[in-house]
């Protein structure tokens, strides 16, 4: 079963893209589809692929921030080829 996955981390400090970026570098180095724009990342890909990596590399970037959050929205299907139709 193929998903789309919505991320966007907010460390709640100042000095805090480092860890943004290093938690996007990290996605990318999977073998997953990985799409960035300013306000979310998109991790596109098999279900258990796509949550075994987000597993990992959340707690990491949780490790590295002080206070923060991370909003995830899943879809089920690959959304990464989406165009607008209007």
């Amino acid at each position: 079963m193929n998903i789309s996955v919505e991320l966007t981390l907010t460390p709640l400090h100042d000095d805090y893209e480092p860890a943004i970026i290093h938690f996007i570098k990290k996605l990318r180095a999977s073998k997953l589809t990985v799409l960035e724009n300013p306000l979310s990342t998109q991790v596109y890909g098999d279900y258990d692929e796509v949550m075994a990596l987000l597993t990992v590399e959340i707690k990491d970037a949780f490790e590295l921030i002080e206070k923060g959050l991370l909003l995830m929205k899943i879809v089920k299907s690959d959304r990464h080829d989406y165009e607008p139709h209007f």
